[in-house]
């Protein structure tokens, strides 16, 4: 499964950037996060970043340990997760367009196993339309904490 969305903020692309990398503070940002626990930091950057993150995820409480494996300062970086016998990549990236920024984020999911493959070819139909929603709620809810604490472009 593979889908992205994007949203506009009225916020300078670095100070977005710099909300995007503060995975600590992300539960004060993204109202679906209950918890994260940060694993590794590195000395340099983001690549290597690795933390547990603990989310309500369709309703349910899920809890996934991702970490950054590339990263472009103020343009992208790219997660993985793997749980459930699947791999999860996301790609969230922000660049100016027009003036303002835009943020989006590509989530694919990758089955590996028999069974996570067996369960992907039922629940697709059911699963990207829920995805595509929590990860706008996603946006909008970095957008709301961006144009509130920062001035507007």
């Amino acid at each position: 499964m593979k889908v992205e969305v994007a949203i506009d903020i009225n916020v300078h692309k670095e100070l977005v950037w710099n909300v995007i990398c503060d995975v600590e503070d992300s539960i004060n940002v993204i109202s679906n996060i209950l918890s994260v626990k940060l694993h590794h930091k590195p000395s340099n950057g983001l690549v290597g970043l690795k933390w547990t993150e603990s989310r309500l995820m369709f309703g349910k409480e899920a809890e996934e340990t991702m970490w950054i494996t590339e990263a472009v300062e103020n343009s992208y970086y790219c997660t993985r997760a793997e749980s459930h016998g699947s791999v999860y990549l996301t790609k969230l990236s922000v660049e100016t367009v027009h003036g303002s920024t835009w943020l989006s984020i590509q989530f694919t999911g990758y089955p590996q196993s028999f069974f996570a493959k067996w369960l992907y070819c039922l629940m697709k139909p059911f699963m990207q339309r829920p995805m595509i929603k929590a990860l706008q709620q996603d946006l909008e809810d970095i957008k709301e904490y961006c144009e509130q604490k920062y001035q507007p472009i």
